[in-house]
């Protein structure tokens, strides 16, 4: 390999790094807050599940990322270079500011800013773009809806319980957060496992789009080892300041996060599971009451989403600019 690869493969699992100290507020925060389990336990827990996932549940994701953004003549160590350093740039100044927004937004913007600046509009395959941007913008509303239906039925069920009940949804949010965590190790490792393929065949280190094992490892590792850092900024923001959450708050968000994240990970649809999950807690606290959720919090977060491609986009551009004047 090249310095210039070795470099390359370095700030990708940077990225994937970051993505799981990030993100990891999306798998503990409502288990922490709910105080189902201690938070080292349950980052410990949800680090080797992100380890785990990619091994599991296949590369459909790393696919789409890899081979349905750009066209292949862009396909560039400078191009995926420049998006990489934008969504690096992007991940750190919103976890500065504690507002949960998308890595996945991050790097979509990235590499549309960076293939767009170094090879014209022509250089973006619009029906990949598409599949990602439909996967990206209906996520969201539906773990908003499955979280206020589910949480209504889990309330229906649970209508003559006992405080006692309490007790299972703490227990049971074992399950679901593994199974949460297992989901966004399934999606989230793999935006990062495309990039790095990505960029061995730009290299010509590989001659055809196939992800290796050791790609894979690499990814799962750096992802869990993020996660067991832990984004405490995040984490506060999505466990305390929508509402106070309680066990059944958590168990229903994490539930209805699994089945959207999981769901469309198999379909090859790279989604924010920021987005999920916030989504999620609001939708299970306005199935109790829409007074129940301070909703001006979601107006930082819902401008964090809106802001987040075009800001990504724009740094990879000028990022692109500066690696092509050192001559990458």
């Amino acid at each position: 390999m090249s310095p210039v690869l070795i470099i390359f493969i370095a700030t990708a699992l940077g990225f994937d790094f970051l993505n799981g100290f990030h993100d990891s507020a999306n798998i503990v925060a409502t288990m922490i807050s709910s105080r189902a389990m201690g938070p080292r336990r349950a980052l410990m827990l949800s680090a080797l599940a992100h380890f785990t996932a990619p091994f599991l549940f296949g590369v459909a994701v790393a696919t789409t990322i890899g081979q349905e953004v750009v066209q292949p003549h862009a396909n560039t160590i400078a191009v995926v270079l420049a998006a990489l350093l934008a969504a690096i740039v992007w991940n750190l100044i919103t976890w500065f500011f504690g507002i949960p927004s998308s890595s996945s937004h991050a790097l979509v913007g990235g590499m549309v800013g960076a293939a767009i600046t170094g090879y014209g509009i022509d250089a973006v395959q619009l029906h990949g773009l598409i599949k990602i941007v439909v996967a990206l913008l209906l996520s969201p509303p539906l773990g908003l809806i499955g979280g206020y239906l589910l949480m209504k039925l889990v309330l229906f069920l649970a209508r003559a319980a006992s405080p006692r009940i309490n007790w299972f949804f703490k227990r049971a949010q074992t399950l679901t957060a593994l199974a949460l965590a297992l989901s966004h190790g399934t999606n989230d490792a793999q935006k990062t496992m495309g990039i790095i393929t990505m960029g061995l065949v730009g290299a010509g280190f590989l001659s055809e789009f196939q992800v290796p094992v050791w790609v894979i490892a690499a990814s799962g590792g750096a992802i869990a080892l993020g996660t067991a850092m832990g984004g405490w900024r995040i984490i506060r923001t999505l466990g305390r300041k929508f509402y106070k959450v309680r066990p059944v708050h958590a168990f229903t968000a994490q539930v209805t996060s699994t089945a959207v994240i999981l769901g469309t990970a198999l379909l090859g649809g790279p989604v924010s599971t920021t987005q999920v999950v916030s989504s999620a807690i609001l939708g299970v606290g306005s199935a109790e009451r829409l007074s129940k959720v301070r909703w001006g919090v979601t107006g930082n977060i819902l401008l964090a989403w809106i802001l987040t491609i075009p800001s990504s986009g724009l740094l990879a551009a000028l990022a692109f600019v500066v690696i092509r004047h050192f001559g990458v």
